[in-house]
C-alpha cells in the first residue's frame, strides 16, 4: 500500500501474508514494514533490513519457489539482524550514486543482560559495479551456538563486512565478506560468500555458495546452491532450485532438498 501527499512525500505499509498471524503482536515481527521518504532520505520502520544488509550486495541468482537460493547453511545474508524481535528502524538517504544509512534493533526488556542493537552501512555505484561496506553490532540470546559456549553468557558480537557486485553484459557476478568479533573466547568467525548468474533470453541460471568458518570447529558449515528460471511470459516463470548443506556440531551434514514448478505473478 502507497501513497503520497500533496507537498511530494512518499508513505506506505507492507506486509507479508505468512506473518500476518502476529499482526496485533506489538513485541515481535509481525511482517510489516511502514516507510516515508521525501528529500530527506527514507525512513523504515518493522520487517525490513538492517544498514549493514542494506550496504552489502549478495549475489544469489533467480529466485526458487523454496528459496533454495538463501536456505542452504552457507547463506548468511541477515547479518545479525534479526538477534532481538525482527523490528528495525533505519534511515537511509542517497545522493548521487552514495548512499549511506543507519540502523537500530531496539530490546524490549533489559531484564536479559543484554543492549540493543545498531549498524551504519555505505555503498558506492561506480558505473557498473557496487560496493559496500557496513558494521553492525547484537547482543546475541546465550543459547546462539555459533558465537556462545553456554546457555548463561551473552554473546557480544560485532560485525564488519564489505563487498564488491558488478554486471558485466549477461553476467552478474559479487563477492562479500564478513568478521564476527565476538566476546566469547574461541567464537570469532568469518563469513565468506560468492555468487554468479547469467542471463540469455528467457533464461537466467545462478549459482552461489558460502563458508561460515569458525574458530570452533564444530560451528564451521558451509553450503551451496543451483537456481534456473525460465520466462513463459505473461507472469509465469518455470523456476527450478538445488542446495546442499553440511557443517554444524561434530560436522553433520544436513543433507540438500529442492523445488520445481511454476511461479506466478499477477
Amino acid at each position: 500500500m502507497t501513497g503520497e501527499t500533496d507537498s511530494g512525500l512518499s508513505f506506505g505499509v507492507s506486509v507479508d501474508l505468512d506473518e500476518a498471524g502476529n499482526l496485533g503482536d506489538s513485541t515481535d515481527n509481525n511482517g510489516t514494514a511502514i516507510f516515508l521518504s521525501g528529500a530527506f532520505g527514507t525512513l523504515t520502520v518493522g520487517d525490513t533490513d538492517g544498514a549493514m544488509d542494506f550496504a552489502l550486495t549478495e549475489i544469489v541468482g533467480p529466485g526458487s519457489l523454496t528459496d533454495q537460493e538463501t536456505s542452504h547453511d552457507g547463506f548468511k545474508g541477515s547479518y545479525l539482524d534479526g538477534s532481538y524481535d525482527g523490528q528495525i528502524a533505519r534511515y537511509d538517504y542517497t545522493a548521487g550514486d552514495l548512499s549511506v544509512a543507519v540502523s537500530a534493533e531496539i530490546l524490549d526488556t533489559d531484564a536479559t543482560g543484554r543492549s540493543s542493537g545498531y549498524g551504519v552501512g555505505v555503498k558506492y555505484v561506480l558505473n557498473n559495479i557496487t560496493l559496500g561496506a557496513g558494521v553492525q553490532k547484537a547482543d546475541l540470546a546465550a543459547s546462539d551456538v555459533q558465537f556462545s559456549a553456554n546457555n548463561t553468557t551473552v554473546a557480544e558480537v560485532d560485525a564488519t563486512g564489505l563487498s564488491v557486485s558488478g554486471t558485466f553484459g549477461a553476467v552478474t557476478a559479487g563477492l562479500t565478506y564478513v568478521s564476527y568479533d565476538s566476546n566469547q573466547a574461541g567464537f570469532d568467525a568469518d563469513h565468506t560468500s560468492v555468487g554468479i548468474s547469467y542471463t540469455q533470453g528467457a533464461m537466467t541460471i545462478g549459482a552461489n555458495y558460502g563458508d561460515f568458518d569458525s574458530d570452533t570447529n564444530a560451528q564451521d558449515r558451509d553450503g551451496m546452491a543451483l537456481t534456473a528460471n525460465y520466462s513463459l511470459g505473461g507472469g509465469a516463470t518455470l523456476q527450478a532450485g538445488y542446495e546442499t548443506s553440511d557443517g554444524g556440531a561434530a560436522g553433520a551434514d544436513r543433507g540438500d532438498s529442492w523445488s520445481l514448478g511454476l511461479a506466478m505473478s499477477f
